[in-house]
């Protein structure tokens, strides 16, 4: 008993932002050849399951590491900085490892957080509520799945996978979470688009899928609180600090090889890329501007985890407190993202466009996630809370 509880002393313990620094240091040296060849991200999962990162926000009473969001969310960045397809993949697992804590019921809470941390589980889903050609209804006291799901991210290399499906006549849909070798499921292995690419975010096939009626979701005890729902901030936060690592990636990448390889303008006057008045004014712009969105996602951050540790006792209108702070983030942060990953080509020059050193993907990166949901929408939710006082609707989104 002693010798169980220095161990998990001993992994609680761990220095974990410097393990994540340390595993984004070497994606970041394979990461234009694997964008290239695109696939399954299977060595990158095995990687963050070598490293121990997966239990990172299971609680302690469970065997979990027990970081805080705010914690997590720097690695998120960190992991994204160099790879954007594995940064988005980790948030998403960090986000599912807690699903049951805010939407299941005590049990699946117990089960899913010890089994993570017991099996070192990776999780991974395909929600995606506005497909709804996945149907479930049921077989005696179980379910049975039949249909389409799209945008699969990461389930093939998954141990664990969320999916949700309708059933005729019920208007909520159902959530539910099958093992690995459930089967009657397939990949189309169909994801080839512009960026994002190692996320494998395909379309899977089911076959009359059996589903055991403890692998649905819920009901969450009480389900009308503010926390009920409240995973779905989070996972906006997520998505808001993949963006900054993106942008972080893209600024790094872009300062060394300005330092190195950049040339001054012909009619600059100056012998050195580094000392272009141009170069200047944008580094110095594009830095600026990466350090408010940082800044803003942090304070928010913040926030995120006071409402957290309030749990069922948070309130609607503090959930749409904190979904006003949240949605901010995520627009300034897409914004300066995207200045960033489509500016860092005016300070690298015209032979950084060359395919080997790989800077279009953090533009691709960033521009593929960011279109599952538009700004536009979040600065209208904030533009109606300073007008009119009136909190976003509560949906997948928010």
């Amino acid at each position: 008993m002693v010798q169980i509880l220095e161990v998990k002393e001993t992994q609680q313990s761990k220095d974990w932002i410097a393990i994540a620094s340390s595993l984004s240091k070497e994606l970041a040296e394979t990461a234009v050849e694997r964008d290239i060849k695109a696939g399954l991200p299977d060595v990158e999962v095995q990687r963050l399951r070598e490293t121990g990162l997966l239990p990172l926000i299971v609680p302690k009473e469970y065997g979990g590491i027990g970081a805080t969001w705010v914690q997590a969310l720097k690695i998120v960045q960190k992991l994204s900085s160099s790879d954007g397809s594995i940064g988005q993949l980790y948030g998403n697992h960090l986000n599912l490892t807690a699903l049951a804590h805010v939407s299941g019921t005590p049990e699946q809470k117990d089960r899913y957080y010890r089994e993570t941390v017991e099996k070192n589980l990776f999780w991974a889903n395909a929600i995606n509520t506005r497909d709804t050609r996945l149907k479930i209804h049921p077989d005696g006291e179980n379910f049975r799945v039949n249909g389409v799901k799209s945008f699969g991210t990461g389930i093939a290399v998954a141990d664990l996978r969320v999916f949700s499906a309708v059933q005729d006549g019920v208007e909520l849909p159902f959530f539910f979470v099958i093992p690995k070798d459930r089967e009657g499921v397939a990949s189309h292995q169909d994801w080839d688009n512009i960026g994002q690419r190692r996320t494998d975010s395909a379309t899977f096939a089911f076959d009359n899928v059996l589903v055991y009626k403890n692998e649905i979701l819920g009901p969450p005890d009480p389900p009308d609180s503010g926390f009920s729902t409240f995973l779905g901030i989070i996972a906006q936060l997520t998505k808001t600090y993949v963006y900054l690592g993106i942008a972080e990636g893209a600024f790094a990448a872009a300062k060394e090889y300005t330092s190195s390889l950049t040339r001054p303008w012909i009619t600059s006057g100056v012998d050195t890329a580094t000392a272009d008045p141009y170069i200047l004014h944008n580094y110095g712009q594009l830095w600026t501007q990466l350090q408010a969105a940082i800044t803003l996602a942090d304070r928010t951050a913040e926030q995120v985890q006071q409402a957290w540790d309030k749990g069922i006792e948070l309130t609607l209108q503090e959930r749409g407190e904190v979904a006003i702070s949240v949605f901010a983030a995520k627009a300034f942060a897409t914004k300066v993202g995207l200045d960033i990953t489509s500016n860092i080509f005016n300070v690298t020059g015209t032979r950084s466009t060359a395919t080997k050193y790989g800077f279009d993907r953090y533009w691709r990166d960033l521009r593929t996630f960011t279109l599952h949901d538009p700004i536009d929408y979040k600065l209208r939710d904030i533009g109606n809370w300073v007008l009119n006082q009136e909190l976003p609707i509560v949906t997948q989104y928010s």
